[in-house]
């Protein structure tokens, strides 16, 4: 008997660890590992780190955090990096490697054809015309090669001249429409005791954009057309680009920017600006909302006005440096359900709600075709974008379509320029020099 349920215990014990495993293997229910969503991790590269891009950073901010409340399965490591470094040398790096960021903030044009020859980017043809976008982009060529589209813009940008209006009227200068006047409102200002230009070039490429006004006043657009393809046998040793930097010596010569400017950020040449020490300021819309910062004056953007920088001679039309450079790209790495995560987070960054906030928040020109009130969005911002709807032409900055070889040679020998180390001849002696390695790289491996 004792060995009956001795026996017995032990066959019930058995058919009970059995029916278990059957349950579980067999039954309708299946381990909670098992039916849990696939747990996904996004990077997430940009470089809205100072202080002019603290509104831009907390909308993007806000949107991946909302995208990571509906979808719980999903992460997103939003990395902030320093511009140069991520564009000049880690995303480069990664680019060579395959191992960029899931999703990255980049420039279109020149800089991003290497990636693509490469396939580091994804074609988002596909997703933009699925998403019905094709249309509501307002260009789209910087981002497009051989009809394929491999990034999309976030917002667009313009270059004006702004100037101090109460300064100007006291001084009795008018806003210059000529490069003559605006020498003549230069040496006005130093006369005066003021700084003509705040220039800040710690990031290098600010003393870029007067070097390529100059150049584009002096040559107009079709020589550099036909440096950055190949066409021609054109070459940065020609006569007008030597005046434009010529031109540009006399004002370093004539002290007409921030003394130490290659040391001095951008928000310290603003406040050169906003201060009422400097008279002018030369660079992109993305700046305005450094106007009305702490230390500045409620009523200072009341004081700006904004004009294109001058035409060569009386008469001629001066056109302004822009375009839509700034965007997102998604690298071509991606599959299956991380793909599909970062295309469904790319469609909530390009939505109408997205880009009126970048307008009336960042002060950021939209990408995307939707409606505002300039009159909502301060002064400075209205005369901006009434420049750009009055303007008959326009240009992509010079390091936007210049290879990334040359615009290195290009930012560096403007650098030295305005330590007085190079002179005009130098400078462009050795951005030719630059262009010539670029082309015969590109020629051998053509051949290859």
């Amino acid at each position: 008997m004792k060995w009956l349920m001795k026996w017995g215990w032990i066959l019930l014990y058995v058919i009970s660890m059995t029916s278990a495993v059957l349950f579980i293997t067999i039954g309708d229910r299946e381990p909670i590992e098992e039916n849990s969503p696939e747990k996904i991790t996004l990077t997430f590269r940009h470089f809205w780190i100072k202080e002019h891009d603290k509104p831009l950073l907390s909308i993007f901010e806000e949107i991946v955090s909302n995208y990571q409340k509906s979808h719980p399965n999903l992460k997103v490591n939003f990395e902030g990096l320093d511009q140069t470094t991520h564009r000049d040398q880690k995303l480069k790096s990664e680019m060579v490697t395959g191992t960029p960021p899931d999703m990255f903030v980049l420039f279109g044009g020149a800089e991003i054809e290497p990636y693509i020859r490469s396939n580091r980017l994804m074609d988002l043809t596909d997703f933009v015309d699925e998403n019905g976008l094709g249309r509501q982009f307002k260009d789209l060529h910087l981002w497009t090669l051989n009809k394929h589209i491999y990034g999309l813009p976030i917002e667009g940008n313009a270059e004006p001249l702004y100037y101090n209006k109460v300064l100007f009227n006291m001084l009795g200068i008018k806003a210059p429409e000529t490069l003559a006047e605006l020498d003549t409102a230069i040496l006005k200002l130093k006369e005066n005791g003021y700084i003509p230009f705040a220039l800040g070039n710690e990031d290098r490429w600010p003393a870029g954009i007067f070097a390529h006004y100059l150049m584009d006043r002096y040559a107009g657009s079709t020589l550099i057309n036909k440096l950055v393809t190949g066409k021609d046998q054109s070459t940065f040793q020609n006569k007008e680009y030597l005046q434009a930097f010529k031109h540009l010596d006399k004002w370093i010569k004539e002290d007409a920017f921030s003394p130490t400017a290659n040391d001095l950020s951008t928000e310290n040449a603003v406040s050169l600006f906003t201060s009422g020490k400097a008279g002018m300021y030369l660079n992109g819309n993305w700046d305005i909302n450094l106007f009305s910062g702490e230390d500045t004056e409620p009523s200072f953007q009341n004081k700006v006005g904004v004009f294109p920088f001058p035409a060569l001679k009386e008469g001629e039309e001066a056109s302004i440096a822009g375009g839509y450079t700034i965007g997102i790209g998604v690298s071509s790495n991606l599959i299956g359900a991380k793909r599909e995560a970062a295309l469904e987070l790319m469609k909530a960054f390009y939505t109408k709600e997205v880009q009126t906030r970048i307008v009336y928040e960042g002060l950021r020109i939209p990408a995307i075709r939707i409606a505002f009130d300039p009159e909502k969005t301060g002064p400075v911002f209205a005369q901006v974008m009434h420049l750009m709807e009055e303007s008959p032409q326009s240009f992509v900055p010079y390091d936007n379509v210049l290879s990334p070889e040359v615009k290195k040679t290009f930012l560096s020998v403007i650098e030295e320029m305005i330590d007085g180390r190079v002179k005009s001849e130098q400078a462009l002696q050795r951005l030719q020099t630059a262009s010539e390695q670029y082309w015969k790289l590109i020629q051998s491996s053509n051949v290859k």
